[in-house]
């Protein structure tokens, strides 16, 4: 008797679960799959000038002539004064902000990357990839990969526009989902990032998508209307940045 209640309420919750998905027009997932984040860069130019803003509020500018980093995150700086012409070296845990441009080289290729790409080219704002914009980035104390101990690194947000309660920041070291091609012809599909550093409150982590739908509630579950809209059973990790701007812009309206 009692296997068969635990089997009637297993089935109703399946049939409850499936009941609350919820179906979207082919132009609803076309927004949804925009990629709304800044394009993540792993090379500043030298020939630019970068700002630094140290933890003591003191603010230094020159041109960035190394950089040291683990798993691809800055945790050491280098800048050449643009004035004096001296030479400085400032560790992650003295920094608070850092604005530097990409170089030149790797926008090429970024570019270059995204017009060979049909999804991409569909729908990948490249101005926000190619414009003059600074790149942004803020120190945070994070365990690379969730495995490491907790670390300070110089870590660059990628949506700058809309981090007021989740700050997302670039992984250097993010794989891309794999696309196919025919005859030489531009790659169809694949070219969505794997993996973001994600901050929510106190807490922040690094989300990969085969994680996504076990932090969803984390990420968005306070927010009724959100979850009532996009339940995790009918998103997908494609959705990211548009899930993360829309459940922003809901808190804030």
């Amino acid at each position: 008797m009692k296997l068969k209640t635990l089997l009637l309420v297993l089935c109703l919750a399946s049939v409850s679960s499936f009941a609350q998905k919820v179906k979207y027009t082919k132009e609803e997932i076309k927004k949804m799959e925009t990629y709304l984040f800044n394009e993540g860069f792993n090379t500043p130019s030298p020939k630019k000038t970068s700002t630094i803003i140290l933890k003591d509020g003191s603010s230094h500018k020159g041109f960035c002539n190394t950089i040291e980093t683990k798993k691809g995150q800055i945790y050491e700086v280098s800048i050449k004064d643009s004035i004096s012409k001296k030479s400085m070296a400032f560790n992650a845990d003295q920094i608070s902000e850092m604005y530097v441009y990409p170089s030149n080289a790797e926008k090429i290729a970024k570019t270059a990357k995204y017009f060979g790409n049909i999804r991409n080219y569909s729908t990948k704002k490249l101005t926000k990839g190619t414009s003059n914009d600074r790149i942004y980035f803020v120190n945070q104390t994070v365990s690379l990969k969730n495995k490491k101990d907790d670390k300070e690194f110089l870590m660059q947000v990628i949506n700058p526009g809309f981090d007021d309660i989740i700050s997302v920041y670039h992984d250097p070291r993010a794989k891309e989902t794999g696309g196919f091609s025919v005859m030489g012809s531009p790659q169809l599909g694949g070219g969505v990032i794997k993996s973001y550093y994600v901050k929510k409150g106190d807490k922040i982590m690094w989300l990969h998508k085969d994680d996504f739908e076990d932090n969803y509630d984390f990420l968005f579950g306070d927010n009724a209307e959100f979850m009532k809209k996009y339940p995790k059973n009918s998103v997908e990790w494609d959705y990211f940045s548009f899930l993360v701007n829309e459940y922003t812009e809901m808190h804030n309206g």
